[in-house]
């Protein structure tokens, strides 16, 4: 507890977050490199073009390589234009952005976030999730700090498709639900603490702005509402993320709903990551989590919020056939996710869940 560092994330947010970047970036350098997707460079590179032009030479766009994996990474360092560049400039979901701040990490060059959808809080988070080249879960990387500021331009994130903003309310207010239960009883540090607290607002805005915010990015406007969710996914999962992670390890930072998305990743013939978001996936797994935990009320609410903006609360919803659940739930016991929870949780518990969460949405 007494001696240790914690950087939390720096960001800029609004219509004209991209003019900032010269001024704010000025310090590191003259040149960048623009690694992303290729959706996310053709929405924003034009744009970061504008801002710098004169003052930051962009010298290359790079594809991320399409997966956030060992492999693309160590491709990327091998490009002349990153080994060359002052800077790296990351563009894109989390994806793209874990790839690029693990780059960043390993060839010891400043990271700036382009954050061109809000589905994760990748933009501002200090660790980066690897995956194996054929889209299985590697493990996560962590990293010495987050990037070093996050350009957060609302109007491109409200004109990217709504299904990433709705994905992303899951993996956010699933951070609440796994803080808290994954720490209830221990005796925590401060920023362990201050993680946990600083988990509520991963939900609460959500339960207050994130309906209306996806019926305003759907009719293409750009409101308050939805202002206010982006930055709860963005930023707040974020910086308790940082917190909670601040020991490099995992054990407050994710739980059983995570638990479950992993497990289900390990059956390739269930397609999930390719027929389904992250955050999808996770928020289903909130319903779980709170049937095992027995929060019965909190269920409740949150199987209201699901139905009310579309998130799954059914097996179907996820493509997941009743005779593959057994050997669904038995993987799930496996995972690190739940290693470090109040309770052992048994194929029983998960077993009883979902079989009440049958007989609820039935």
């Amino acid at each position: 507890m007494e001696n240790y560092s914690i950087t939390l994330p720096a960001w800029t947010v609004g219509k004209e977050a991209l003019d900032k970047i010269s001024e704010i970036c000025a310090p590191y350098g003259k040149s960048a490199v623009l690694i992303g997707g290729q959706k996310a460079l053709r929405a924003i590179s034009a744009k970061i073009r504008r801002a710098v032009e004169g003052k930051i030479a962009l010298t290359a766009e790079l594809l991320y390589g399409g997966e956030a994996s060992r492999e693309n990474i160590e491709a990327l360092k091998a490009e002349r234009s990153v080994q060359k560049a002052d800077m790296l400039f990351a563009a894109g979901g989390g994806k793209a952005l874990d790839t690029v701040k693990a780059l960043g990490l390993e060839i010891d060059k400043p990271v700036f976030a382009f954050p061109t959808i809000a589905s994760t809080c990748a933009a501002c988070t200090a660790v980066s999730i690897l995956y194996h080249p054929d889209g299985s879960f590697a493990g996560p990387c962590f990293l010495k700090n987050p990037p070093v500021h996050t350009f957060i331009c609302t109007p491109v994130i409200a004109e990217a498709p709504k299904k990433y903003l709705w994905a992303g309310l899951g993996d956010t207010y699933a951070k609440y639900f796994e803080a808290e239960m994954s720490a209830r009883g221990d005796a925590l540090s401060h920023y362990h603490a201050l993680g946990v607290g600083a988990s509520r607002m991963c939900l609460e805005p959500l339960l207050m702005h994130a309906a209306a915010a996806l019926r305003d990015q759907e009719s293409g406007r750009l409101t308050d509402d939805l202002t206010q969710t982006i930055l709860t996914v963005i930023v707040n999962t974020a910086i308790a993320s940082i917190l909670l992670t601040a020991d490099k390890k995992i054990d407050y930072n994710t739980g059983l709903a995570h638990a479950i998305f992993y497990a289900l990743t390990s059956f390739a013939e269930l397609a999930i990551e390719k027929n389904h978001l992250h955050g999808e996936v996770v928020g289903f797994g909130v319903l779980a989590l709170l049937l095992v935990d027995g929060q019965k009320d909190m269920f409740q609410t949150m199987l209201r919020f699901n139905r009310s903006v579309g998130l799954p609360t059914r097996l179907s919803d996820i493509g997941v056939p009743e005779e593959a659940l057994k050997r669904v739930l038995c993987q799930v016991l496996k995972m690190k996710d739940i290693e470090h929870n109040p309770y052992p949780i048994t194929l029983e518990m998960l077993e009883g869940a979902f079989e009440e969460l049958k007989r609820v949405t039935a």
